[in-house]
């Protein structure tokens, strides 16, 4: 991961500020066209559009040669999915994922939809799964140090039968898209020893299946990760800010789930 202006200084938190509202405001944009009949395709040319006409750069496009806007991760698919001409159908769940950079500023989330009418299990596992992304943010405070948010979401998942991604992490980020610190959504030894100290910016995004625990990248493309056994994954991200008084959620949206939300 990239060492770049990992401790904040205060015009520095203002700029992340900006990125990550640009990026929860086009998160709004795209709510009302994630439904049944649209494709991934149609939804990304509608993040690239918008992002372009407010002046921003898309972070995914051409990153490591990822060749689209946003990811779109549809029922197994847990990352990584890459926008296609397959329409959202009813009882789908689709993961949608922006990164943009505003004046060389990452602003970085994601948000689980249900498509029309889905399964009780579907919404379960959405459920707990957004759940387990506040119960992390909640569980931190200054100085925490990054295992806290492996244990909070832990508690959450593992009693609902659900199991938590490991091959694949939040990180740190700001004038680069992936730095440190690494933050894994699992309790791992290595995590005791990094602190959470005020100015430092990271994401959490947590990735839960509905399975086993069990990943599997599509060599045909080398981006896809579905779960192994075909069954559903979910996740939610978040852009946080440690401050002096605690963990500030940058990438908040006006119109979708708030803390606390039913699916």
């Amino acid at each position: 991961m990239q060492q770049r202006n990992l401790l904040l200084n205060p015009q520095q938190r203002d700029q992340m500020r900006a990125a990550a509202q640009f990026n929860s405001q086009l998160m709004d944009a795209v709510r009302p066209h994630v439904v049944p009949g649209v494709t991934t395709d149609e939804i990304d040319r509608l993040v690239h559009d918008y992002t372009l006409d407010h002046g921003h750069t898309p972070a995914c496009l051409g990153y490591k040669g990822y060749p689209k806007t946003i990811c779109t991760s549809v029922n197994e698919v847990i990352c990584h999915g890459i926008p296609n001409d397959r329409p959202l159908q009813d009882g789908d769940i689709v993961n949608v994922d922006l990164t943009t950079i505003v004046d060389g500023w990452h602003g970085d989330q994601s948000e689980t939809f249900l498509i029309g009418e889905v399964s009780d299990e579907a919404r379960r596992l959405v459920q707990v799964t957004f759940d387990s992304l506040y119960a992390a943010i909640n569980a931190l405070r200054p100085g925490s140090k990054v295992i806290e948010i492996g244990r909070a979401i832990a508690k959450v998942v593992r009693p609902e039968g659900y199991t938590i991604v490991r091959d694949y992490q939040g990180h740190g980020i700001g004038q680069a898209f992936h730095q440190d610190p690494g933050i894994p959504h699992f309790p791992t030894p290595g995590a005791r020893f990094e602190t959470l100290r005020p100015g430092v910016c990271f994401t959490i995004e947590p990735m839960i299946n509905q399975g086993k625990v069990d990943t599997v990248l599509d060599k045909s493309d080398g981006w896809t990760v579905r779960t192994k056994d075909g069954k559903l994954s979910a996740q939610f991200e978040h852009t946080i800010l440690m401050t002096e008084q605690g963990p500030e959620i940058l990438t908040s949206t006006k119109e979708g789930p708030q803390e606390g939300h039913r699916f």
